[in-house]
């Protein structure tokens, strides 16, 4: 528990329990008319001490306290044992709000954060307090108690805070006796003020600091123990560390193409690491994203986020989603540009099977800068039998060839790169499909299949 905790508890019912003396109204004489003229009774917190006295003295010692007044003070503040519950109770509740629309400062009729609270049972306590009453003449008095006789039968009902997780907000006002005047025998010159002392009592409750935590949602489950043996497998730390299992809900697995995911059954057979030069079809499949996400939490169009884990990236690819309106199949899904990986190669023309076209025959003629990869090899080394149409130019599989303005040339070797093991990216102009070359070929970069334990859902 920390040093230093105080939320004003006390203070919140003593503003509460005023509220009910403030705003009433007394006679002060007629009009010309002969209506009465109505006076409000202020109300001050004032307690018995030479400072309080001093403030309704107006900082003067010569002043006459002003009448009609009200003033109340706090008479007894003691520990209500017939009202101890079990002192080490906590209790556990879990708080779902609203969404919030920043923006247009509303609430929507959507989802927002979600939390647990913990509260540990509060301390119960009786307070007592004490309404004086300061009026000039017998009249004042009896207008302010028939106005203020009603409500307290038998008692009346206030609360300290509208916070909905403040479970001793709640308190009632009981009557615990009144003093009619303050006036005794006449001694003496002097007129005093009359004083009508009113004395209350409230059950009240003092809570300490609760406990709020945020509620997640598990996204991704990571198996690292497995074909039963237990304390072996906890002591692994190849397994723990290094080949840890990934394991989604119902096994769905993910197609991302362009803007759309779709969401497809375990048994759907996929292209491992993407590693395709075409995009799969979308298949067709009675999987639903409603069904699926529903039963997580409720989507907010443009805020809901999937995020994909790519093998090859240090980084995940982020994006916000919305359902498509017309096939649930299917997820609107919109790529955070600065997730992806950018390039590090310079944009190809186009990707081509060197052996079924070439420059004038199937591509545009020849110009300076064309650049394309290649599908398969061109021209064999020691071997004279090369294109015709691309001229002498030796190139194998996976290679990025590029027009000088007089030959045909290997720019990027894919053989001395897949050595280094780097890996790099590169865009088909012609179709704006990024791609990327490991393990010694070309393959989409983040387009393609994802499996089950590779994406994780932020509501």
């Amino acid at each position: 528990m920390a040093s230093y905790f105080y939320d004003g508890q006390i203070r919140r019912f003593l503003i509460q329990f005023s509220r009910i003396f403030s705003d009433w109204n007394v006679t002060k004489g007629n009009d010309p008319a002969g209506n009465p003229i109505l006076v409000r009774v202020p109300i001050q917190y004032g307690d018995s001490s030479r400072m309080a006295q001093t403030q309704l003295n107006d900082n003067s010692a010569s002043s006459m306290p002003s009448a009609p007044l009200i003033s109340y003070y706090i008479t007894g503040l003691e520990y209500d044992q017939s009202r101890t519950q079990d002192p080490y109770f906590i209790d556990k509740t879990q708080v779902r709000q609203r969404a919030f629309n920043a923006t247009t400062q509303t609430f929507e009729n959507t989802q927002g954060q979600a939390f647990s609270v913990e509260r540990l049972m509060p301390t119960p306590y009786k307070l007592s307090v004490t309404v004086d009453f300061w009026t000039t003449n017998y009249q004042q008095k009896l207008e302010l108690i028939e106005q203020l006789g009603i409500l307290f039968n038998p008692a009346m009902e206030i609360q300290s805070t509208d916070n909905f997780v403040d479970w001793t907000s709640l308190s009632v006002v009981y009557q615990d006796g009144l003093t009619f005047s303050s006036r005794t025998i006449p001694q003496g010159s002097g007129n005093p003020i009359d004083v009508m002392s009113w004395k209350f009592y409230m059950p009240i409750w003092i809570s300490s600091s609760i406990k709020v935590k945020k509620l997640g949602v598990i996204h991704k489950i990571i198996a690292s123990i497995f074909k039963g043996n237990a304390l072996t497998d906890m002591q692994d730390d190849h397994l723990l560390l290094g080949t840890r299992q990934k394991i989604t809900p119902y096994g769905y697995k993910i197609l991302f193409i362009g803007n759309t995911l779709q969401i497809l059954p375990a048994h759907q057979p996929v292209n491992e690491n993407n590693n395709s030069l075409d995009l799969p079809n979308n298949p067709n499949t009675s999987v639903y994203w409603t069904a699926v996400l529903n039963v997580y939490g409720t989507i907010k169009s443009g805020i809901s986020q999937i995020l994909l884990q790519n093998p090859y990236m240090d980084t995940e690819i982020a994006g916000t989603i919305a359902f498509n309106p017309s096939d649930d199949r299917l997820l609107i899904y919109n790529v955070d540009i600065d997730t992806l990986p950018q390039n590090t190669v310079d944009a190809v023309n186009s990707i081509i099977n060197p052996h079924t076209k070439a420059p004038g025959n199937g591509l545009p003629v020849a110009a300076t800068g064309q650049r394309y990869l290649l599908v398969e090899a061109l021209g064999v080394v020691n071997d004279s039998a090369y294109a015709i149409d691309w001229g002498v130019v030796v190139a194998k599989a996976n290679d990025i060839i590029e027009y000088n303005g007089t030959t045909w040339e290997v720019v990027f070797d894919s053989a001395d790169i897949a050595a280094s093991k780097i890996v790099h990216y590169v865009t088909n102009l012609t179709t704006g499909i990024q791609y990327r070359f490991a393990e010694g070929a070309w393959m989409k970069s983040f387009e393609g299949w994802y499996g089950e334990g590779d994406y994780s859902i932020l509501i």
